[in-house]
């Protein structure tokens, strides 16, 4: 049995702020091949992920909260947003599932923050028509701006 502790959620959330993307997966499915995937996700506030979504019908993913705040952001096909949820323990809300086909991202609101993943596997890396055409990728000076723009959402 896997148990989740306080102290795992510590030391996963203290491996993202060494990681130079400031994120950190804790995978609790045994391989990439599993046909459910569930993991721990702790990001830190610089962390970008670049909006997307998952075209297998089975790819709905969904977010629990554990430990800090996440903002997620939904978009329509065109990069505006959709939709706009925060979850914080403190104010009750704590999970999201996002249906596949949506375009997505989750940005942390706070040092520390970890949430419980879960989607279908097996891993495969994001194919380029999952990838939000109009936003920057990975790596791309503009994502910093980018990145902050979304935080204002949740301000």
């Amino acid at each position: 049995m896997n148990v989740v502790t306080a102290a795992l959620l510590e030391q996963v959330a203290s491996e993202a702020l060494l990681s130079p993307r400031l994120r950190k997966n804790h995978n609790i499915h045994r391989c990439d091949q599993s046909r459910c995937h569930r993991l721990l996700n702790a990001v830190e506030p610089g962390s970008y992920i670049r909006p997307h979504r998952h075209l297998d019908p089975e790819k709905d993913e969904a977010f629990i909260l554990l430990k800090g705040r996440l903002g997620i952001v939904t978009f329509n096909d065109d990069g505006t947003v959709a939709e706009t949820v925060l979850l914080s323990i403190a104010a009750g809300t704590l999970a999201v599932d996002i249906p596949w086909g949506i375009y997505h991202t989750a940005i942390s609101l706070q040092s520390g923050t970890v949430f419980y993943e879960t989607k279908a596997g097996p891993y495969l890396p994001l194919a380029e028509a999952e990838k939000a055409y109009w936003s920057p990728d990975d790596g791309d000076p503009r994502s910093t701006e980018y990145l902050e723009s979304l935080r204002g959402l949740f301000d």
